[in-house]
């Protein structure tokens, strides 16, 4: 399925973080993680971005979606898909 970019501000250790990959993979969806744990400075730049501290932080194209919870809710409006349609 072709969809808009997903990117996810995550850590490996963060159960939310595998429940959003878990999401996201359900549906089908690739996206490109940035890991801040292995990268530290891209925490400054998820924060700078974001506001937030905590991780996961999902965008879909340049749409902050939040964390894990915001994307569950999304899917379970059935508005993630229409979110996620390129």
């Amino acid at each position: 399925m072709n969809h808009k970019p997903v990117i996810m501000y995550a850590t490996a250790a963060c159960p939310f973080c595998s429940a959003a990959r878990e999401l996201l993979r359900a549906k089908g969806v690739q996206w490109t993680e940035v890991s801040v744990d292995v990268e530290p400075d891209k925490r400054a730049e998820m924060m700078s971005r974001t506001g937030q501290r905590t991780v996961p932080q999902i965008f879909v194209g340049d749409f902050h979606v939040g964390g894990f919870d915001d994307l569950d809710a999304l899917d379970q409006e059935d508005a993630l898909d229409r979110l996620l349609a390129a």
